[in-house]
């Protein structure tokens, strides 16, 4: 069984929560990034999940890449493009 993205699958997550302002400042690069490597992402509201606010609450925004963490508070452009070229 291969660890590696499904097809189709959006390849990035953002964990996030409104009103956040680093979580702002993470879409735009993880929007951006994305875009031009032409891959996709999805964002998940942790206040939505129970589970997922006392795993992620003091850590937002937590960036996944292939369903590995990848950062967190902060998004680094290149980490990222780095990581989806990889």
């Amino acid at each position: 069984m291969s660890g590696g993205p499904v097809a189709g699958e959006p390849r990035v997550t953002l964990y996030g929560r409104a009103a956040c302002h680093l979580c702002d400042e993470a879409r735009v690069i993880i929007e951006a990034v994305c875009a031009e490597m032409g891959e996709s992402f999805t964002e998940v509201d942790i206040d939505t999940d129970p589970a997922l606010r006392e795993r992620f609450s003091d850590e937002v925004p937590v960036t996944f890449v292939d369903g590995a963490q990848h950062d967190f508070w902060r998004v680094d452009p290149r980490r990222l493009r780095s990581a989806l070229e990889g």
